[in-house]
């Protein structure tokens, strides 16, 4: 691996081309926050990554991607730079995101709490926080293994 900043760009260019094949609007907007909450409605079940869902593989790999796709968002639209130690051995998931207002935010961490607590940590709601604009709620879906398990 190059450094953070490299593998943030990456990563989050392939999160966006993999959940673009998946059906999911990732095209770096604002308003794609409110997909990458649809995305984990779809593929987690209580904290979990669902079986043979999207996040059943590669589990570390994907939270980082995602986590890099939503800093990528807030970075894009309201500026900042991210930040992280390469020598830390988990600088995936301490990477910051330093804000012009002075403000950080940690996006690996922010994706992690998603997939485990759930909609009560949504991603969009943080983007909001973090000065975005998101729109409007989307009518709620029924997700994959909600619509398999009735959950």
């Amino acid at each position: 691996m190059g450094t953070i900043k490299e593998a943030i760009a990456e990563s989050s260019d392939w999160i966006s081309c993999a959940l673009q094949s998946s059906g999911y609007r990732a095209d770096f907007s604002a308003q794609s926050l409110w997909e990458i909450d649809r995305f984990f409605d779809d593929h987690t079940v209580n904290g979990r990554a669902g079986l043979g869902g999207l996040l059943s593989r590669d589990l570390g790999r994907r939270l980082f991607a995602i986590g890099s796709y939503i800093g990528e968002v807030v970075r894009r639209k309201v500026g900042g730079e991210s930040v992280g130690d390469d020598a830390d051995p988990e600088v995936e998931i301490n990477v910051e995101l330093h804000l012009p207002s002075g403000a950080r935010c940690w996006p690996v961490e922010r994706v992690i709490k998603r997939f485990k607590n759930g909609p009560e940590d949504s991603i969009a709601v943080w983007g909001m926080g973090m000065g975005l604009q998101v729109g409007p709620r989307p009518e709620p879906t029924k997700g994959f293994f909600r619509r398999l398990f009735g959950r």
